[in-house]
């Protein structure tokens, strides 16, 4: 953004490798398209909200007539003081997109050619700055189900579930996904998930014979089920079968791309699948991302490796489950 005028969208919407290095092949290009995302309105004082501002130009930064204050495009966001060239960021921010099954952070310490603890510390930021404020519930027919995440132990009989967690997930038929780190399995785990992620009003609820899921209908809101323990996959219209496709790739991205994840992360890892299924036929998917960046608040790597972190909300404000960090491979 030059002179108070936005910055125009790049010519195509859908991104791909070659438009993104021809697009966004320097630093002040990657700058200038991050200005038009946060001020399209022209640039303003992030501390006073003035539009009295000029450029420092030596250094990227503008300077703030009215209360002097300094800043730049990336200042108080995701980016806050990385050292890291934006290049790097959008790279790295197309790579997650683009891979189905996510991608680790080791390889792209190899692509980016940067330490591991540089990339793990990106993607975690990029993960944050995706995930969900205020989701919209879901409405119509919605599927909802439950699965365990974690490898096999050894020397353990079959059935045994002390190195897995539980994560339920509720899909709107032709619509978008929400997923969710729980302790247990309970009724009054799972009905608050639903009430939380839908809207009273809801067509169909259909999960699977869980007796935990009994009781979820009402004069709005019918449930329907399907017995998974008889062999019954579908049931006319109802089925589970879509979010279950959504366990296939979170389950296929630990073992194929991650290997290990901590339960600490869990929910930063379904966050990014959420954003990722959520917008898998959204050619601005790109774009959206790099704004949710641009507007998202600074993440230290202090807090990142705090205890607490991740522990605290989901995106729905109720707190995560369980605490600790032992890995899922």
């Amino acid at each position: 953004m030059k002179n108070g005028k936005s910055i125009p969208e790049p010519e195509v919407s859908e991104m791909n490798l070659i438009k993104l290095i021809e697009e966004f092949n320097s630093e002040a290009k990657c700058r200038e398209y991050l200005e038009g995302l946060r001020w399209p309105k022209g640039i303003e004082c992030p501390h006073c909200k003035s539009k009295e501002v000029v450029p420092v130009k030596e250094r990227d930064q503008f300077n703030c007539n009215a209360c002097q204050y300094q800043f730049s495009v990336t200042s108080g966001t995701i980016f806050h003081d990385s050292h890291l060239p934006l290049w790097k960021w959008f790279l790295a921010t197309y790579m997650m997109l683009e891979s189905k099954k996510g991608i680790s952070a080791n390889q792209l310490k190899r692509t980016l050619d940067v330490s591991y603890k540089t990339a793990w510390y990106l993607c975690h930021r990029i993960r944050a700055a995706l995930r969900e404020q205020n989701p919209l519930p879901l409405r119509g027919t919605v599927e909802v189900d439950e699965t365990w995440v974690g490898g096999k132990a050894r020397y353990r009989g079959r059935g045994y579930k002390g190195n897995k967690v539980i994560v339920v997930g509720a899909i709107q038929r032709a619509g978008p996904l929400r997923l969710q780190l729980i302790s247990r399995a309970d009724r009054k785990t799972l009905h608050k998930f639903i009430h939380q992620n839908t809207l009273p009003k809801t067509e169909a609820i259909y999960t699977d014979e869980l007796k935990a899921y009994r009781g979820i209908a009402d004069e709005d809101t019918r449930h329907e089920t399907v017995n998974h323990s008889a062999e019954q996959w579908v049931n006319g219209k109802v089925h589970t079968n879509t979010v279950e496709s959504v366990w296939s790739l979170l389950k296929r991205s630990i073992i194929g791309a991650y290997h290990k994840i901590s339960v600490k992360h869990l929910d930063a890892y379904l966050d990014e699948l959420e954003f990722r299924f959520n917008n898998r036929s959204n050619d601005w998917a790109f774009r959206d991302a790099l704004m949710k960046l641009v507007s998202a608040d600074k993440l230290t790597y202090e807090q990142l490796t705090n205890a607490d972190y991740g522990t605290q909300k989901t995106p729905n404000g109720t707190k995560n489950a369980p605490r600790n960090t032992k890995a899922l491979s």
